[in-house]
């Protein structure tokens, strides 16, 4: 029974993924749905916190993006990759990371995608190369990013371990970080010279390849504002949570929680932008950012619950089958991970379907920590929004898709990155925390 209950699971996800986009929530729901009236499962819980979390910090992004301050930081990272643009396989991935790392969401990488292939053309560099580790930089730094759903998930689990939140932020940043850039290395090398590439120089010959020129921004403003107060929110966030954590407790007995406290910051965050900047408030709903958001509120709340439904009731086989090899070999909880991501769509979504079984089954904290970054194999399947947006952007076909589905340029960087951040994970982990 436990495998026709499995297939339901990769039926769902696959059919969600096949049709893409918000889908996946909806197939989510649709298998909890024959898993508990089909099969006669309990239903596993619903991630509330998550999906809130989720909603509260887009609805801060949306109102900085509608008030011009999503255009300036991306004006920003501009300005950043034309200093040095022969070196846009470096330096696309540092503007990803750390706009998600500053705005907990790896959709911002949209805006800068085009960019990226603007001055990689220009210097003749194969866009795919700077775009697949930009991509994959956008989806990892949700593990190190203060405010991202994934990691406040993380620190609520690793806190009673004794592993604090700024200790996870100590060993997380750095860790994927240096990945990124073992994984731009890598990525440096990887498909044929433009001028060598023969879909490229076909639609060259047909004039499908448009050299556009540096973008031009109408800086709003209000936009550095913007900018400033969510800044200064997530600084709150980080305070708090420090201050609140069981290895600093300045403040005891707290009445708000880590998820609490950031979901309340940052819907304050967002009045404060709509209050200063004056900016049109019915035209958050309908940012670029806040639909992508939701979007993911939905697949969220579907997958996770999907995945919730399957491994709770069959928690304890999962125990007898994982326990031992896990306890003799943990960094395999990483491989756990990553094919857990790579199904459930979700950095979020895994962490809290994943973790709470590892710990239970009785894995170190620091194993967890330094493997939490495996949760980012959102690129292995070429359906990924960020993934399809960058194969969309680049008109020199050199991002592209192969017929064997998994033979596509970010695979390679990103299962690099991932191994290099999880040994960092375990290296730092030894070290940061005693």
């Amino acid at each position: 029974m436990i495998i026709l209950e499995l297939i339901v699971v990769l039926g769902a996800i696959f059919v969600g993924a096949r049709m893409g986009s918000i889908a996946i929530g909806y197939a989510g729901g649709f298998g909890v749905l024959i898993l508990t009236l089909g099969f006669g499962l309990h239903p596993g819980n619903i991630p509330i916190d998550v999906i809130l979390i989720i909603m509260s910090v887009i609805a801060a992004v949306a109102a900085m993006q509608v008030a011009g301050g999503l255009d300036y930081i991306v004006y920003l990272g501009e300005k950043v990759l034309r200093k040095h643009p022969e070196r846009i396989t470096f330096l696309a991935p540092v503007v990803t990371y750390f706009m998600t790392l500053f705005a907990g969401t790896g959709h911002t990488a949209y805006s800068t995608m085009p960019v990226i292939v603007e001055i990689s053309k220009e210097q003749g560099i194969r866009p795919s190369r700077p775009l697949a580790i930009a991509v994959v930089a956008s989806q990892i730094a949700i593990t190190a990013s203060p405010i991202s759903a994934a990691v406040v998930i993380m620190s609520s689990y690793l806190q009673p371990k004794g592993i604090g939140y700024l200790q996870l932020l100590a060993v997380a940043i750095p860790s994927t970080f240096i990945a990124c850039m073992v994984g731009a290395f890598v990525s440096n090398f990887l498909g044929k010279d433009l001028k060598d590439d023969p879909v490229y120089q076909e639609r060259l010959k047909k004039g499908l390849i448009n050299l556009r020129g540096e973008s031009k921004y109408n800086i709003q403003p209000y936009a550095k504002l913007s900018v400033l107060l969510f800044l200064i929110s997530i600084m709150l966030v980080v305070l708090y949570a420090t201050a609140t954590s069981d290895t600093v407790k300045l403040i005891k007995n707290p009445v708000l929680n880590t998820p609490q406290a950031i979901i309340l910051f940052m819907l304050s965050s967002a009045l404060s932008i709509v209050a200063f900047t004056k900016i049109d408030i019915t035209k958050i709903s309908s940012a670029t950012t806040f639909r992508a958001g939701m979007s993911a509120a939905i697949c969220v709340l579907g997958v996770a619950w999907l995945g919730d439904t399957f491994i709770t009731n069959h928690m304890n086989d999962i125990k007898q089958f994982a326990s031992t090899v896990l306890m003799a070999k943990p960094w395999l909880l990483s491989v756990t991970l990553f094919f857990g991501s790579m199904l459930l769509y979700s950095q979020a979504v895994t962490t809290r379907t994943l973790i709470p079984s590892a710990l239970a089954l009785g894995v170190s904290p620091i194993a967890a920590l330094a493997s939490f970054s495996a949760v980012s194999a959102l690129f292995v399947l070429p359906t990924y929004p960020t993934l399809v947006a960058a194969v969309e952007m680049d008109d020199t076909g050199s991002t592209r898709i192969g017929k064997y589905v998994f033979d596509h340029p970010f695979l390679i960087p990103g299962v690099v990155t991932l191994i290099v951040s999880v040994i960092l994970g375990f290296l730092l982990g030894h070290i940061i925390i005693k």
